[in-house]
């Protein structure tokens, strides 16, 4: 194996810290968690396996290791294969020293139980597991035919300065503060033949996390994302952690057909197989049981952006949306999504009408606020941003203004030890973001950023919003209709698939959120619906909104 070519297995020595984090993120994947994975990746005796490779990138002692063992034995055996042409089918490796030993001596007794030559089963184990740092190994590039296990648990952050500089040269993926396993899928899904298929389980935080960006921007880019089963309840590990794991299945090839699968703590051996053999019908399009749900997408999500997570049943749902409709944000229709004014100084910027400053009366701009929004409709508090814009977008001469000059320079202390001041001293003065004056005037509708629901509130025009509030303009769409949608069941889906979760249950209605949701073109929309949607914003019944908006979109049913 080329792994002894660049590591002496007794000269490799780790840095204390180092091999404590290793310890500490070594999570050990029970039997039927590895029977499955191997199943759901095409491993299995029936196949010629000694003509194929198997990679372990981490092998621990060896869980992965004994059900690949059994089923290559049992592989050579139904072919009539001798073990020695099984030289080169299993490359297995791991950074700790004991691992590498317990693997090698569990392998082989299995091997010797099995019948096999002891001559034959010291070269065959030797060649198939070794000590070495899979992220820093010279592969071949679609080399494997597989590539199963566990990625370790470990920040990068936790990993010496000089290893973690070089895991981030040989695994560009591994940006800002990621687990290294994002690094154990990267060269994983590049060692791939075409064909080949990847199968961890692993934390899906990559799915949605920054730090996963470059990553799904990549098995977007180049592969097909298969399977994801989403375990986070199950007792998938011999240890208790919270790793919140998910088996997912990748392919070297281009996107096809997906399946998504959820489940709960009482899903087990029994049930996964049920799940293996339910996914090899693919005439099946859901199955629903206690254990899990499932069912077949026509694709996966592709792009960087944070992948959504729903059930099974929604998440085929928003796909099918998805296909059929286009997205809120839209130039044909002149539909923009937006975000208010960041000041970087709001207690020197915004000031409410009980205690205004003394500044000329056009510098005072009325600005809505979160406050304004929370009945359903705009009721503003008097807030106003003190605008130090022009018309034209440049910043106003302070000479013009004398007594804005005079306001600001009171507050010069806090204005001036801002970023964006010690970046532009000369411009000391100005907002973090421009004010955009015909935003001023033109209908929109504003969106809390942190709300349990989601919930559209109308401003008619007159108000420049505050950061914490997002907006919705169109060129086309009758704000009411729209607002009656985006009010719906339907609309709170997509950002409830997609978004950032807080405590208690909170989302974020932020723009790249609500930028996922779809709508129909509202040419084609039938003067009923029209009408039903509008009088259910006008009256904030978003119960009615949903059902106007669910025939709308061609839903009989709005799946949990």
């Amino acid at each position: 194996m080329a792994t002894r070519e660049l590591f002496d297995l007794e000269a490799l020595h780790l840095p204390g810290s180092l091999q404590e984090a290793i310890e500490h993120g070594e999570v050990f994947t029970r039997r039927w968690v590895v029977e499955t994975i191997l199943d759901l990746v095409g491993y299995t005796a029936d196949r010629n396996l000694a003509d194929m490779v198997i990679v372990e990138p981490a092998c621990g002692t060896g869980a992965f290791l004994a059900s690949i063992t059994e089923r290559l034995s049992a592989s050579c055996r139904y072919h009539r294969r001798s073990l020695l042409d099984a030289a080169h089918a299993v490359e297995a490796l791991d950074l700790l020293h004991r691992n590498v030993e317990h693997s090698r001596e569990l392998v082989a007794g299995l091997l010797l139980a099995d019948g096999w030559a002891s001559s034959e089963v010291v070269k065959v184990v030797h060649s198939w597991i070794g000590q070495g740092d899979y992220l820093l190994r010279e592969c071949a590039v679609q080399s494997a035919d597989f590539v199963v296990g566990n990625p370790p648990y470990i920040r990068l952050e936790d990993v010496p300065d000089a290893r973690m500089s070089a895991y981030r040269a040989n695994c560009p993926t591994m940006g800002g503060r990621a687990d290294i396993y994002v690094g154990f899928y990267e060269i994983g899904l590049r060692s791939l033949k075409p064909g080949g298929h990847m199968g961890f389980i692993c934390a899906d935080r990559w799915m949605r996390n920054q730090y996963g960006r470059n990553l799904r921007e990549l098995v977007s880019r180049r592969y097909s994302v298969d399977l994801v089963l989403v375990m986070h309840d199950v007792d998938a590990f011999k240890e208790q952690v919270s790793a919140y794991p998910a088996i997912t299945i990748i392919g070297n090839k281009p996107q096809g057909p997906a399946i998504v699968a959820d489940t709960n703590g009482t899903f087990g051996a029994k049930e996964a197989q049920a799940l293996v053999a339910w996914a090899g019908k693919s005439h099946h399009p859901h199955v629903s049981e206690q254990a899990f749900h499932a069912a077949r997408l026509p694709h996966w999500f592709s792009g960087e952006d944070s992948w959504p997570a729903a059930s099974p049943a929604r998440l085929a749902m928003l796909e099918d949306l998805s296909d059929r409709f286009g997205l809120l944000e839209d130039r044909s229709t002149g539909t923009r999504v937006g975000i208010g004014i960041a000041t970087g100084a709001d207690k020197v910027f915004i000031t409410y009408r009980d205690n205004e400053p003394d500044v000329e009366d056009d510098r005072l701009l009325p600005l809505s606020m979160v406050r304004d929004t929370r009945t359903g409709v705009l009721n503003w508090h008097g807030a106003y941003l003190v605008n130090p814009w022009t018309a034209d977008g440049d910043l106003v001469d302070l000479r013009d203004y004398p007594r804005l000059a005079r306001y600001f320079a009171q507050h010069g202390g806090d204005l001036r030890k801002r970023y964006i001041a010690v970046k532009q001293p000369d411009r000391w003065y100005k907002t973090i973001d421009k004010v955009d004056h015909k935003l001023t005037v033109r209908p929109k509708l504003l969106f809390p950023d942190m709300k349990l629901t989601i919930h559209p509130v109308l401003d008619d025009g007159g108000h420049y919003p505050h950061h914490n509030l997002y907006f919705v303009v169109s060129d086309v769409w009758d704000l009411r209709v729209l607002g009656g949608l985006l009010l719906s069941k339907v609309a709170e889906a997509f950002v409830s698939a997609y978004a950032v979760k807080m405590r208690g249950g909170t989302l974020r209605f932020q723009a790249q959120y609500l930028r996922k949701i779809r709508v129909p073109d509202p040419s084609m929309m039938s003067e009923v619906d029209r009408t039903a949607l509008a009088d259910a914003f006008d009256r904030r019944d978003a119960q009615a909104a949903t059902s106007a908006a669910m025939r709308t979109y061609g839903l009989s049913e709005l799946p949990d």
